[in-house]
């Protein structure tokens, strides 16, 4: 797997003892986004309750990519925790802090700690389309069709 160089900055306020991102095996995509309050105080999402959660840090990200945010697949399955936005994109001209939106889904209510693990993130090449318009499209199998068309199964 090939690595491409990701400069990350702690914002003022923010712990330093907070870890930066990090792959927690040799074959992770996404690598841990964490939780990093100035208040080191955490919160607690009610059910049906969304909050933007800080995570600490603003990126560098290299022109020809993005970083996306993406739920972490044990917070959705154990306590219902999804992010609304999913994936987040974070362009690679914004220099501002991470923030990641998270939603309880559950019934029950969920509290997010200071240095918890809240997302994953992956940086990803990106293409940007050169628009052209037309007075008509190339013809396919499946047209027009959308939104279930093409059958369940």
């Amino acid at each position: 797997m090939s690595s491409v160089s990701l400069k990350i900055m702690r914002v003022a306020g923010s712990d330093p003892d907070i870890a930066l991102p990090a792959y927690e095996t040799a074959g992770a995509v996404g690598a841990d986004l964490r939780a990093n309050f100035p208040d080191r105080a955490g919160l607690t999402l009610a059910p049906a309750e969304r909050a933007l959660i800080p995570t600490g840090l603003a990126m560098a990200i290299p022109q020809g990519f993005e970083v996306q945010v993406r739920p972490r697949s044990g917070l959705a399955l154990k306590h219902g925790i999804a992010l609304v936005n999913s994936p987040g994109t974070i362009d690679s001209d914004y220099r501002g802090e991470v923030g990641v939106i998270m939603l309880n889904t559950g019934n029950e209510p969920f509290e997010v700690t200071h240095g918890m693990r809240v997302a994953q993130m992956v940086l990803a090449p990106v293409v940007q389309a050169a628009f052209e318009e037309t007075d008509s499209l190339d013809d396919t199998a499946r047209g027009a069709g959308g939104f279930g068309s093409t059958g369940r199964g």
